[in-house]
Parts: C-alpha cells; structure tokens; sequence
C-alpha cells in the first residue's frame, strides 16, 4: 500500500483550496486502489518564504529550523502526491513554490497528480507546476483534474464539482498510485 499527500497549493487566509482539497481527499478514498490519502496543508507548516543560505539538494537534510526538520519527514514519508493548486497570473502560488524549494531528495522518485482550478481551469498554473516538478524529479501523470470557478463552484466560493469530471480523476488516481507504487523499487 502507498502512501499518497494532497498537498494544499494555497496559504491565503481567504481560499477555496483547502475544500477542494477536501473534496479530493473523499473521492479518493471512495475508490478502490491500494493507497492512504492524506491533505498536507502548507498553510500549517509554519514556513516563511524560503530563503535558505545553502540550497536543499547540498543541506544533505541537515536543515536550520524544527518547521524546515519537520516538512522534511513529512514529505519523506509519502510514496506520491495529489497537488491541488489555483491558478494566480497564469502560474502557481508563490507559497506552494516556496514548499517545493525547501526540499530536495524528498522529492525524488516519486509519482505526482495535479489537480488545478482557475477561471480557465487553472491550466496554466498546472503546467508551471509540471515543469517545476519534473525538476524535482517527480514523474507527473496524466490525465489531471481541471475545474472552472465560473462552473464547479457556486458563486465562486463554495466547491460543487460537475459530475463530468469523474472518469478523468478516477484515471488520474489511478495511474498517480499505480506511478508510485512502481517508483517505490526505484528509491
């Protein structure tokens, strides 16, 4: 069994992110694969915006700070990832980068889903996040989700998914934990 996160792509006090987090969380939980989900959000970790002397890839985990020592393990100890990001100016917000740029190794090997949403469906920060993943070394499966603010969200706060969009996050769940259940020989 795998160990999936759901990261969280925004730390702004007034956000959507976390219910779509949520949601996303329950609907993989009511499918049948061979994985745990667990939300990891980063508005939570108590990380400020990253400024480290000394990038993560050199660190060798030895990290200055308990938050940096402790978003550390908990990134290690999944297998996968489901990151659920907004769209803001055509790219991902600048906390979810800052989080990915703490890390290094932990990074490494692993299967990552993006699930994005936007007034065009966030499909511009999902591909600003695929490339930044793929630096991390992070294999980005496909299909993703992709939700609308004008049509899976009612008045553009409170998330109701169209039913459409569940073949494509079932194929996506699938193949994210079928990726990180094969990557596990790789690490």
């Amino acid at each position: 069994m795998v160990k999936m996160g759901i990261i969280t792509g925004s730390t702004r006090e007034v956000r959507v992110n976390l219910q779509v987090a949520e949601w996303i969380k329950n609907f993989a939980d009511s499918r049948n694969v061979d994985a745990t989900f667990e939300i990891v959000d980063i508005k939570e970790t108590g990380l400020e915006r990253f400024g480290d002397a000394v990038p993560p890839l050199m660190a060798n985990k030895e990290y200055s700070t308990e938050a940096h020592k402790a978003w550390s393990e908990k990134i290690d100890g999944f297998d996968g990832f489901i990151f659920v990001t907004p769209d803001y100016n055509k790219n991902i917000p600048s906390g979810l980068k800052d989080h990915l740029d703490y890390l290094a190794t932990e990074w490494h090997h692993k299967a990552a889903a993006i699930v994005s949403y936007g007034s065009t469906l966030g499909m511009a920060a999902s591909l600003a996040l695929r490339t930044t993943l793929s630096n991390l070394k992070l294999a980005t499966v496909t299909p993703q989700g992709a939700f609308s603010l004008f049509n899976d969200f009612e008045n553009m706060t409170i998330f109701k998914p169209m039913a459409v969009h569940e073949p494509t996050l079932n194929e996506m769940i699938g193949d994210v934990v079928a990726w990180s259940t094969a990557l596990k020989s790789v690490r």
